[in-house]
């Protein structure tokens, strides 16, 4: 007699625990409970110890002691069984773990915003010939006790992220053991903050380069909001705070918090940054963060001028769940919406918590999904606003609920404004797009794009996707110059320098040597709307870079490069470019900004001039210096 058995699913998710925020917060009374959470990591098949998986590595040397530490192996059938290990300061194995489930969700976020898979930076190589060739990286490491300081960083050259620990010293009486060694590999922030650094740099390696006040800013702010808005998909920590606040997630809260147990380490009176408030030094109370447009005028150093765009955005999560949760306040209070003294209903704090949960995400998607629509150099916060607003649009065509109204209020508070728009109405933020009379040249791109992106289908892995999409970069180079008819149009509308017979000064080739132009990526997207809206679409980036003098009045000044470039949306599905996203090479008046910035960067002292974009070989490590006076 046959006997049948129904093939076993693969579970979706690796259950793991870990820390919600760092082990400080298990040893207080108040939140013992809820510290300690199972993080859900995408499931991967044939996980080797260390963790060793499709998209990382963890690596536990530690230089300090010059020893490894044996590799945690997830696949043990005993680890399964009980969610891996338990939470612990001490297990080495433990810290493997946490970094990997941390870094592991991020990348699911980013994934399921962008609808695609997350690529690290390519590796340059240099051939015997002087030509240079790109290698897909498959993993990123990481490395938990990489270095005995108060610092994590995440090291481009290496593709590695690197977590320190260190000798806490007495910040307030009692808050921390002064003596005790703290561990940024055990903080869910920090993990969180170099992965998406680690992400970014693969998406757009020119966002790195320092050629503004807003460059080292955005990648620090941009980090910073992955890391608290993920704080809310933790239920237990979600609901304990609802609760503790009463429903006003503008109080000061753990929530809107980045890395406590770091901040009170090294000597600060709380965390090492708040979305909405701070500790006075001179008082010991806290007090909130005020919007003030003259702020963001002169602050400059990368994280205080990133804390503006991080408040901006948390102001607005927190104006978009105020609104949802009106009518459940009215109900709860008898239509006066104003709760009476004591602690609220249960019932009122799960639903609370509910709402919250969903505007979060919903706000950590849009933050995500805009970045496909920012230019590929030169980034600013006005930009971002813009690519904001437009990728909204796209997805999310009726705007029921005020997200984008929220956005734009929350950003003109803080004085962060685009420079090439007369309004802020939601028509005059969006990017524009070629006029359909234009649209035959793109017509023909979206095609041709289309059968590439028909063909992802048969790839196996991340592995075979890069390496398509490599070899359609070049194809798309050649076949834009190949078409002379339409150059100077295209040219037009994307802002680049194309005609040979009128060059800008200081044009530099490709590393082919043969095109004057870069096409840098080659996106395709699937992404899912709330309400189920599907856009098939390919995301382009084009660059060339000028070398020109800091100071042109001074021939001996040293030369800088000056970049240029655009980001087209392609819709796959009507074969129109939907959006372009334009910062022309032959923009005087941005070019004369980059020289008084850097100049003035240089003029700054040891430090800026590290991060001085002219002097290329110091970006192989900008973010160790950066986090080291954080």
């Amino acid at each position: 007699m046959k006997s049948f058995s129904a093939p076993i699913p693969k579970p979706p998710f690796r259950r793991l625990r870990g820390y919600a925020f760092d082990p400080s917060i298990s040893t207080q009374l108040e939140t013992m409970g809820i510290n300690e959470i199972v993080y859900k990591a995408p499931w991967e098949d044939g996980l080797q110890p260390g963790p060793v998986g499709e998209y990382v590595e963890v690596v536990d040397y530690d230089p300090p002691s010059g020893c490894f530490y044996a590799p945690v192996d997830l696949s043990n059938p005993h680890l399964i069984a009980q969610d891996g290990l338990a939470p612990s300061v001490g297990n080495p194995q433990f810290h493997q773990q946490m970094v990997y489930a941390v870094a592991m969700t991020t990348i699911r976020n980013f994934e399921q915003a962008l609808g695609r898979r997350v690529m690290w930076r390519s590796h340059s190589v240099e051939s015997s010939y002087g030509d240079k060739t790109e290698e897909f990286v498959q993993r990123l490491r990481i490395y938990p006790h990489a270095l005995r300081e108060a610092n994590a960083f995440y090291n481009p050259k290496k593709k590695a992220l690197l977590f320190g620990y260190f000798t806490a010293t007495p910040g307030q009486p009692g808050a921390h053991l002064a003596g005790g060694t703290v561990f940024s590999c055990l903080s869910h922030d920090i993990i969180a903050h170099e992965t998406t650094h680690a992400i970014l740099d693969g998406f757009q390696r020119r966002f790195i380069e320092n050629t503004g006040p807003d460059a080292l800013a955005f990648h620090e702010a941009f980090s910073d909001i992955v890391a608290l808005f993920q704080h809310f998909s933790f239920p237990e920590v979600l609901k304990h705070q609802i609760a503790r606040t009463r429903g006003d997630l503008g109080a000061p809260n753990m929530l809107g918090q980045l890395a406590q147990e770091f901040g009170v380490a090294i000597g600060n009176y709380g965390a090492l940054r708040d979305a909405i408030g701070k500790v006075n030094p001179q008082s010991g109370a806290w007090e909130p963060l005020k919007p003030n447009p003259a702020e963001f005028l002169r602050v400059t150093e990368p994280h205080a001028r990133g804390a503006i765009l991080v408040a901006a955005v948390f102001d607005a999560f927190i104006a978009i769940y105020k609104s949802r949760i009106a009518d459940l306040l009215r109900i709860a209070t008898g239509g006066t919406g104003v709760l009476p003294n004591g602690a609220i209903h249960p019932d009122l704090v799960n639903r609370l918590a509910l709402e919250a949960s969903r505007a979060a995400q919903h706000v950590l998607m849009m933050c995500i999904r805009a970045l496909d629509y920012c230019p590929p150099v030169a980034m600013t916060f006005g930009d971002y606003l813009r690519a904001l607003i437009t990728a909204d649009m796209d997805l999310v065509p009726y705007d029921d609920r005020g997200y984008r109204v929220a956005m734009i209020e929350a950003f003109r508070k803080r004085g962060i404004y685009p420079d090439d728009v007369r309004n802020l109405a939601m028509e005059s933020l969006c990017w524009p797009s070629a006029p359909k009379e234009e649209s035959g040249f793109f017509e023909r791109i979206s095609r041709e794009m289309r059968y590439v992106a028909n063909r992802r289908k048969m790839f196996y892995d991340r592995e075979s996707t890069y390496n398509e999409m490599l070899r359609y970069r070049i194809r798309l180079e050649n076949y834009i110059t190949s078409n002379r008819a339409d150059l100077g149009r295209f040219a037009q509308l994307t802002g680049l320098a194309l005609d040979p017979q009128n060059l800008p000064e200081g044009l530099q080739p490709c590393s082919d040597g043969r095109h004057i132009f870069e096409v840098g990526a080659v996106y395709p997207a699937q992404r899912v709307g709330p309400d189920g809206n599907l856009l098939n679409q390919m995301v382009v980036t084009i660059s060339q870079y000028r070398k020109v003098r800091l100071d042109p009045a001074d021939a001996k000044s040293p030369l800088i490069p000056f970049r240029g470039g655009c980001t087209l949306i392609l819709d796959l599905d009507t074969l129109r470019l939907q959006y372009r996203v334009v910062k022309p090479v032959t923009d005087e008046v941005r070019l004369q900004k980059q020289r008084e910035y850097m100049l003035e960067s240089v003029q700054g002292g040891l430090r800026a001039a590290y991060f001085a974009p002219f002097k290329d070989k110091t970006l192989s490590q900008p973010f160790a210096l950066l986090h080291r006076g954080a």
